[in-house]
């Protein structure tokens, strides 16, 4: 990756967490820790790694994407509308009547490929789309992101089972490991590891990245190209809040909207961040 590259998504991924900052203190609610956290991935699935086009959204032929874990939607919106899917301004309606809807709605946001919210089940749907590509033979690749926490749920190896006994080695699963769910650490709560070796045994490969660093999705997303015969799942070391302070691995944001106080500052944190990129 060249730094013009690198710069250009660490600048996308500011303007997505500003963007989950305008929806949640609009809203007076939502949940901004999980959406900071997973911003920097899906800015790269959706500027660099995904067959997408907003201006031709229902291709048959387009790359899918699952957001399992769909609380954190505020983040897939603001990638989305930064891709040109719909106008920014429509992220001041989240949770909104005729607005943006607090889990994402494939029936009435453009861009999204299926409703989810009841962890868990996200991952169900990835394998389904993966398996009619399969059918078809259709050569997209389908992409979900889990919450560590939804790890806990015993769908998502119900469906694990499920991607290797078929093969899906056009399916990757990626884990936004930040540790922390609402009522507090993954570990303390329902300790979900060792992670690597569940996926191992029921039959992925494992790629271990910082889902902070474009370089390293660069790396993991290429190699998940050359696996055969079996799914992969990256498990991506997060920071949830990532980006803003005063929200970085504090399980009281999971849940809770900024006032007009902690808007101002995370907003003015942001903004002198990308002053920095644009000046090298």
């Amino acid at each position: 990756m060249t730094s013009e590259e690198r710069q250009k998504l660490e600048i996308l991924a500011c303007k997505a967490r500003m963007g989950i900052l305008v929806q949640t203190y609009h809203a007076q609610s939502g949940h901004p820790g999980g959406s900071l956290s997973s911003t920097d991935l899906l800015v790269y699935l959706y500027f660099k790694e995904m067959n997408v086009d907003s201006g031709d959204a229902k291709n048959k032929n387009r790359d899918r994407f699952v957001l399992s874990k769909g609380h954190a939607c505020p983040a897939l919106y603001s990638v989305l509308s930064l891709k040109g899917f719909f106008d920014w301004r429509t992220l001041t309606t989240l949770r909104q009547v005729d607005g943006l809807q607090g889990h994402p709605d494939m029936k009435s946001t453009p861009g999204v490929d299926m409703s989810t919210g009841s962890l868990g089940q996200g991952v169900s749907a990835a394998c389904g789309m993966a398996l009619a590509a399969k059918i078809d033979c259709k050569d997209y690749r389908v992409y979900t992101i889990l919450g560590d926490g939804e790890c806990e749920e015993g769908q998502v190896w119900e469906a694990s089972m499920f991607a290797a006994h078929n093969k899906l080695d056009n399916l990757v699963i990626i884990v936004d490991q930040n540790g922390l769910q609402i009522d507090g650490p993954v570990a303390e709560i329902c300790n979900i590891e060792p992670l690597d070796k569940k996926f191992e045994s029921f039959g992925f490969e494992i790629i271990k990245i910082d889902g902070h660093s474009f370089d390293e999705m660069e790396e993991a997303f290429e190699r998940a190209k050359t696996v055969k015969e079996k799914p992969t799942v990256i498990l991506a070391k997060t920071i949830k809040g990532k980006g803003i302070s005063f929200m970085e691995n504090s399980v009281k944001w999971h849940g809770a909207a900024p006032n007009k106080e902690q808007f101002e500052l995370a907003m003015a944190e942001i903004e002198k961040r990308i002053s920095e990129l644009e000046e090298g």
